[in-house]
C-alpha cells in the first residue's frame, strides 16, 4: 500500500473543515497510508514588504523540509503547476507508482505560498489558477486523492 503525506503550513481552526477532513482520513485507510502533517505558520503582518515576505517564506520552507524523505515523490500545490482532469490526475499517480513510488508527499504552503527551494524539483500541481485557503485546498486535495484511488480501482463514486 502507498504512503501518502500531506504537508501542510498552518492549523485547520474551524470545526467543518476538520470535519471535511476526518472524513477522508477515514476513506482513504483502505487505499492508502495517510499521514497529515501541520506545521506552524508565521503571522504575516499588514504591510509586509518583499524582504519580510521571503524570510517567512523561507522559515517556513526550513518547517518543511524536517519532514520531507529523500526517496518520495514531492507534489508541490503551486498556482503555476500543471492542472489535471480528475481522470488524468489519477493516471499520473498510476504511472508513478507503476515506476516505483511508494511514498508520495503533498505539499501545501502558507497564506504566502512555497518557497523556491521547496518547488525546485518538486513536481508542481495546480488545481485552479485562483487562490484558495489552504484550510479549503487541504480538503480538495484529500478528496481528489481519495476520488484518483477510486477511478484506478474501477470502483462507482459520484460525479
Amino acid at each position: 500500500m502507498i504512503k501518502t503525506d500531506v504537508i501542510c503550513v498552518g492549523r485547520l481552526k474551524e470545526k467543518y473543515w476538520s470535519d471535511a477532513v476526518s472524513e477522508y482520513e477515514k476513506r482513504l485507510r483502505s487505499y492508502t497510508r495517510l499521514n497529515i502533517i501541520e506545521l506552524k505558520d508565521e503571522k504575516t503582518p499588514d504591510g509586509l514588504n518583499e524582504n519580510g515576505c521571503a524570510e517567512i517564506m523561507l522559515t517556513e520552507a526550513c518547517r518543511i523540509r524536517e519532514h520531507l524523505d529523500d526517496k518520495a515523490l514531492k507534489i508541490v500545490l503551486a498556482i503555476e503547476g500543471r492542472q489535471y482532469s480528475s481522470e488524468d490526475f489519477a493516471a499520473m499517480l498510476n504511472d508513478k507508482m507503476n515506476a516505483g513510488i511508494s511514498h508520495i508527499q503533498f505539499i501545501i504552503g502558507g497564506s504566502l505560498g512555497l518557497h523556491k527551494s521547496i518547488k525546485d524539483g518538486a513536481f508542481l500541481l495546480s488545481f485552479s489558477k485562483m487562490t484558495l485557503p489552504h484550510q479549503l485546498m487541504r480538503v480538495v486535495l484529500l478528496e481528489q486523492i481519495y476520488r484518483a484511488h477510486k477511478i484506478l480501482r474501477k470502483e462507482p463514486y459520484h460525479k
